[in-house]
């Protein structure tokens, strides 16, 4: 501020007028004054000119040049009393009416009427499921006589019919084949019992005659265990080799995804290699030309590696959890 003294301002000067004159006096420019009041440049221009088409509303201009005045260091009174005066009555205070809002109960015809409207609703709703079912062909379940036929599709995609009313003829060669096959089986199980009986006997005696044979069964059962401690010691040294170490190679990426993430991925030739949302519990594997710039959103819950070596997230975490930075510069 300036140490220029204060001058009485004019009061059949124009407000614009008078605080143009006290700036003009503490060597300010428009610039410096927009800046210290905050306002733009133009608006500064119109209330010193008393042009208001910046300012269309009456409470803002005299709040502005009130705050302008005292900015000056002079009393604001005298330039609202130009303002005031220099608009004279076309400046209109807007009053605004209360609206009384009166809630009266629904009447008993609405209250009806609104019964009515749901009871057709809910009707038409009804009406509209049964035709929606019947043109599906929804009819009734089968009745236990229903003798109708039936068309089964068999595996090699052949129809059969099953079922149907059959004749008396196909109902007793039916009955015939039923009682020939329940025969058949009583004659094959006896049949079986006879034939376990006999090799019951038969090894009984084989066993009496092969007591001399037991060195060589032992000799048998050595050379099987041998061979399964090979197959064990083979099996051994399979899983004795080490795990695949993690990739070095520069242009692979390995993403673990702990939570949801919205990740997208450009290589240097500003291929989009990886965009998506991913779910909890994924990882992916990005190939591509490094440098890569990644966006990671809720970095916190993923897990980088480059080159085996896993990349901290959290260092390059900004605003809203999201990490956005280039990786292999």
């Amino acid at each position: 501020m300036s140490d220029t003294p204060y001058s009485e301002p004019d009061v059949a000067a124009s407000p614009g007028e008078l605080l143009r004159r006290q700036r003009e006096a503490m060597a300010l420019s428009r610039d410096e004054v927009a800046e210290a009041l905050n306002l733009r440049p133009a608006v500064i221009d119109g209330l010193e000119r008393d042009d208001y088409e910046e300012v269309p509303i009456a409470t803002y201009r005299r709040g502005y040049l009130r705050s302008y005045a005292n900015l000056l260091g002079i009393d604001p009174a005298p330039v609202l009393a130009a303002y005031r005066a220099r608009s004279g009555g076309e400046e209109q205070e807007s009053k605004v009416t209360p609206v009384h809002v009166v809630n009266k109960p629904p009447s008993k015809l609405g209250a009806w009427l609104f019964r009515l409207a749901t009871l057709l609703v809910i009707a038409g709703m009804v009406g509209l499921t049964l035709m929606w079912w019947q043109s599906r062909g929804g009819s009734e379940p089968p009745t236990p006589g229903d003798n109708a036929p039936v068309a089964v599709d068999s595996l090699d995609g052949t129809t059969i019919t099953e079922g149907g009313d059959a004749p008396g003829d196909e109902l007793d060669e039916l009955d015939e084949r039923t009682g020939d096959w329940t025969q058949e089986v009583a004659t094959t199980r006896a049949e079986e019992a006879d034939a376990g009986t006999d090799a019951t006997d038969s090894a009984g005696e084989s066993a009496a005659d092969g007591d001399g044979d037991e060195p060589a069964t032992a000799d048998a059962d050595t050379d099987v265990a041998a061979d399964d401690s090979s197959d064990a010691d083979d099996g051994s040294e399979t899983a004795a080799e080490p795990a695949a170490e993690p990739s070095t190679d520069p242009g692979v990426l390995e993403l673990t995804f702990n939570e949801q993430s919205w990740t997208e991925i450009f290589d240097a030739t500003d291929a989009r290699v990886f965009v998506g949302l991913q779910q909890p519990g994924t990882s992916a594997t990005v190939e591509g030309e490094p440098p890569f710039r990644l966006t990671v959103g809720n970095a916190t819950g993923v897990e980088l590696s480059w080159r085996g070596e896993p990349v901290d997230l959290t260092t390059r975490t900004g605003a809203n959890n999201v990490a956005r930075f280039t990786l292999g510069e």
